[in-house]
């Protein structure tokens, strides 16, 4: 065969040219097409015809089984729910790929869970494996709703729950798009976080994130049951730096606007255990920023319900630092504090009497707080609540605190006196809270206004009170502040007369003064002897007793220790 001439070639280039040009082009049309097609709405409608036209395959040993545990529903429920047949026959139609075998299973927990108040065998847990990683929405909403009352009831070792690989599916259930399953998730992982050790499994399997964004869900059940969860979390402060570095705290501080009383309440006591931890106050209380401040001040308004008024206080004494104080006090705390202090809820009176004890502790704040209302209120509180241990040490203290500001004058004049006085005499009042007690009167009686008071309102109970109180030596700080009290009123006429009654006991009570091992009650002892001996029956009492021996006794312990004192420092000199 002869070659192709130049010009036959280029004509055969030119044509091989054009078919890859149409080829490509056809190609591409055709992918076009296909594309087209494949996206189209028929096609995924009948695609989804076709899936719900799907039934799996009902396997013979799975019909036996149903059967047999429909007869056992029908005949023998009452005798042995939880007996060895019924669990086989729930592990059965638990893992089978038959939704209304698995229903059959969730709705046979459900009742348990529902008329039986027995605890749930190990065994049992199993199946729940099985039906809350089920496709079928009933089944899921059934399973976890029945783990929840066995959860609740106490039915279930909640260690066990996380043990035996639950978590998981629980967690992830909080993806669901089903508000009721979602609300049933939430609930169990609120109870399951009860636990330290639960709390820690939840935090590491990223169970935090899920519930912050079910936390601004618009069901109620299911933001309930979220924050709730997420107080129970901030119980570990492990988990509470997961929370923050997740961003919990804003979300928590807008739920303090909730119109919700239990998503405030619980967001409330949330941010209260956060802010237990001093690290956190920063990121709580950032400059320019005080929206969770001004919030929380504005719960403790009357309008707002007590339980979250009481968590607010909590919250706020826990925020408590010296720098944020002052503008508490600036944000016109005191008199929504006032109105607490006569709540009729004990949890309210407690947790604002405690926030006035914080803010009462910075100098600053002291001459703000001792105005007349306040005053008048610690005192009316002291005489309604003299048998409450928390109110009475609380008011015992701030009255000490606010005594050292200049209007003390305010304190001696009001009702605290007499009521610090009273309290003492109750049957039921607790070791911490006489001591607070007997300090702030002892404080109080360095001033000779509130000396003169003290006086006025002495009686024969008070001062047989005082005496004994000093005498118990195993009350150390009580006995000594008691002794203070006494050596403060000697010299008064009324008193004296009091004090005559009860001679025996004052010496018995010096003596042990003098014995003791501390200086500051020999010292007290010391005083006290020298005011009263210029008593004449007082006088003659001690000549007859053995306190002069003891004096002397003290006198060459202490010419001893002067002795060894200047030998120490002559030596120190050369």
């Amino acid at each position: 065969m002869g070659q192709l001439c130049g010009r036959c070639m280029q004509l055969l280039r030119d044509f091989v040219a054009f078919v890859q040009r149409m080829s490509s082009d056809l190609v591409h049309s055709i992918k076009e097409c296909l594309t087209l097609i494949s996206e189209c709405s028929c096609l995924k409608q009948n695609n989804s015809k076709a899936r719900q036209l799907y039934k799996p395959i009902l396997q013979p040993h799975e019909r036996v089984t149903a059967q047999e545990f429909l007869q056992h529903i029908e005949t023998g429920f009452e005798m042995s729910p939880l007996g060895k047949d019924p669990l086989e026959a729930l592990r059965t139609l638990a893992f089978s790929e038959n939704p209304g075998l698995q229903q059959s299973a969730a709705l046979y927990y459900l009742h348990m869970s529902q008329q039986m108040n027995i605890p749930l065998p190990v065994e049992h847990l199993e199946p729940f494996y099985a039906l809350l990683r089920s496709a079928d929405l009933e089944v899921q909403q059934m399973s976890s709703l029945s783990l929840v009352n066995f959860l609740l009831e106490g039915n279930i070792d909640r260690e066990l729950v996380v043990q035996m690989g639950l978590l998981e599916p629980i967690l992830d259930l909080l993806e669901s798009e089903d508000p009721t399953v979602q609300c049933n998730s939430c609930a169990c992982t609120m109870t399951l976080a009860v636990s330290e050790s639960n709390r820690e499994a939840i935090g590491a399997a990223q169970g935090v994130t899920p519930l912050l964004s079910l936390a601004n869900s618009y069901d109620p059940r299911v933001q309930q049951n979220a924050v709730g969860a997420i107080l129970n979390l901030t119980r570990s402060e492990k988990i509470q730096q997961v929370l923050c570095k997740e961003g919990a705290l804003p979300v928590l501080a807008l739920l303090l606007e909730s119109p919700d009383l239990e998503v405030q309440y619980y967001s409330c006591a949330a941010l209260s255990n956060v802010a237990a931890n001093a690290q956190h106050h920063e990121a709580m209380l950032r400059p320019g920023n005080r929206f969770l401040l001004r919030t929380l001040i504005s719960l403790l308004s009357s309008s707002v319900d007590k339980q979250v008024s009481s968590q607010a206080c909590v919250c706020l004494r826990n925020l408590a630092t010296s720098d944020i104080q002052a503008e508490m006090v600036a944000e016109d705390v005191l008199p929504k504090l006032r109105s607490l202090l006569a709540s009729g809820s004990e949890d309210v009176r407690r947790a604002s009497i405690a926030l006035l004890w914080i803010l009462s502790q910075h100098p600053h704040n002291q001459d703000t707080l001792a105005c007349a209302e306040l005053i008048q209120s610690l005192g009316t509180l002291l005489s309604a609540h003299r048998t409450d241990p928390v109110i009475v040490g609380h008011t015992a203290c701030i009255i000490k605190n606010l005594s050292l500001s200049k209007n003390r004058q305010r304190i001696i004049e009001s009702p605290c006196v007499e009521g610090l006085l009273q309290t003492m005499l109750s049957a039921d009042i607790q070791e911490d809270s006489l001591h607070y007690v007997t300090a702030c009167l002892a404080e109080l009686a360095k001033q000779e206004g509130a000396t003169l008071r003290m006086v006025q309102w002495m009686d024969e109970p008070l001062t047989k009170c005082l005496v004994r109180l000093a005498g118990q030596l195993e009350h150390t700080e009580a006995s000594f502040q008691a002794a203070s009290i006494i050596q403060h009123l000697i010299g008064h006429e009324k008193m004296m007369v009091l004090l005559k009654r009860h001679i025996r006991e004052i010496q018995a009570y010096l003596k042990n003064f003098l014995a003791h091992q501390e200086i500051r009650f020999q010292q007290l002892g010391i005083s006290t002897f020298c005011r009263l001996r210029e008593d004449p029956e007082f006088s003659s009492a001690f000549r007859k007793s053995q306190i002069a021996k003891l004096l002397e006794q003290v006198r060459q312990q202490t010419e001893e220790t002067q002795e060894l004192l200047r030998a120490a420092i002559c030596h120190e000199d050369s």
